[in-house]
């Protein structure tokens, strides 16, 4: 199509495909890159910003530069995640620091358009995305979080078949009860087992109940107290 009809002469630029991820963290934006990877049968390669940018004047286009190269070369998705920090809104120039930052930007939007490959980018903030780079994505895929069905499902796949699991474990009540993303399912069942494995016994509520504790002091929001009573309660 893009020879026949014209369209890679008319479009002069990279024919590559870019795409965004956008929701709440934990709710598989990572896991979804690392799947389509797979299937397409191409490594993914993480850009990690803290790597990326620098304070020293050019250093960010170089480095920038090096992994567009390396990518091509390598025939690997570029996977650019928490993009906000990078893709982020140009300012208006006051100093010489907006006047460089905006450059770095100009300077990545060149390097998106020239690119044949697959550019993917995360963000838990879409309204802080350039509104250049919404501009030049082919795809736009929210990831919200899990309604109840789901995360029930979550909840029985993320403990594994050889396990040991109290057959009290309630999945449907968890589900319903605790509104929380997959990710954070899966760390709450990662802490319920370690608490099970120190104590020698099967996972049940109350190591699950410990577990959540600590996932929602992590995400710094507060559940009544009443709502772990019930949940280790065997009536």
């Amino acid at each position: 199509m893009g020879q026949a009809w014209g369209f890679e002469r008319h479009h002069a630029l990279g024919h590559g495909t870019k795409a965004l991820f956008y929701g709440r963290p934990g709710t598989g934006k990572t896991l979804a890159a690392d799947v389509l990877a797979s299937e397409l049968g191409m490594p993914l390669y993480r850009v990690d910003l803290s790597r990326i940018v620098s304070k020293w004047i050019g250093e960010t286009e170089q480095n920038l530069g090096r992994i567009f190269d390396e990518a091509r070369q390598s025939y690997a998705i570029l996977f650019f995640d928490e993009a906000d920090s990078l893709f982020s809104r140009r300012t208006a120039v006051q100093s010489s620091t907006d006047r460089y930052a905006n450059m770095e930007v100009n300077y990545l939007l060149q390097k998106v358009d020239e690119h044949d490959g697959v550019i993917i980018l995360a963000t838990n903030l879409k309204a802080h995305m350039d509104e250049a780079f919404s501009r030049r994505l082919h795809h736009v895929v929210e990831f919200p979080e899990p309604d109840a069905l789901a995360r029930e499902q979550i909840w029985r796949l993320s403990i594994p078949e050889e396990a040991p699991v109290d057959a009290e474990i309630d999945f449907a009540r968890l589900a319903e009860r605790f509104e929380i993303s997959g990710g954070a399912i899966r760390n709450a069942v990662l802490g319920a087992a370690y608490h099970a494995a120190a104590a020698g016994s099967p996972i049940d509520m109350t190591h699950i109940a410990g577990a959540l504790r600590a996932e929602y002091a992590k995400m710094d929001r507060l559940c009544p107290q009443a709502e772990f009573n019930r949940l280790t309660s065997r009536g």
